[in-house]
């Protein structure tokens, strides 16, 4: 069996959350210690943003569990000038994906703003293949 079957592009997909999701979470619960210091009224800000981090462990959660199902495994990650660079394992199959800060970024505020309740739509290309797109 060569790669290419044996690491398919959902697999691609959930461990690239199973990066990002961790950061978006540090990023919410930093952004709220901030404003929770520094605003004079700071309670609907917030709890704004515990609902988005509650709503993003669900799907950590979610991604965990279907990466524990189909046999796969992150068990590296290296954080570099140029990114991060996720060590993984698939039903057997080592692989590494780099993930560049510049994506990593893009990924995590469409994110971020999903979480929020924002419609994150505008970011979906419609020339794109309705298989081949990112699900938010």
């Amino acid at each position: 069996m060569r790669m290419a079957e044996a690491i398919t592009s959902e697999d691609i997909f959930y461990v690239k959350h199973a990066v990002i999701l961790p950061l978006v979470i540090t990023a919410f619960e930093r952004d709220c210690r901030y404003l929770g210091s520094n605003l004079k009224t700071p309670g609907p800000y917030v709890d704004t943003i515990k609902l988005a981090i509650d709503r993003a462990w669900v799907d950590l959660r979610k991604i965990k569990k279907h990466l524990w199902k189909k046999g796969l495994k992150v068990y590296e990650e290296n954080h570099t000038k140029q990114g991060i660079k996720a060590k993984f394992k698939c039903r057997g199959y080592t692989s590494e994906l780099d993930l560049h800060w510049e994506f990593i970024t893009a990924e995590a505020s469409i994110l971020m703003r999903k979480y929020l309740g924002l419609d994150v739509t505008i970011y979906e290309d419609p020339t794109i293949p309705e298989h081949l797109r990112e699900r938010y």
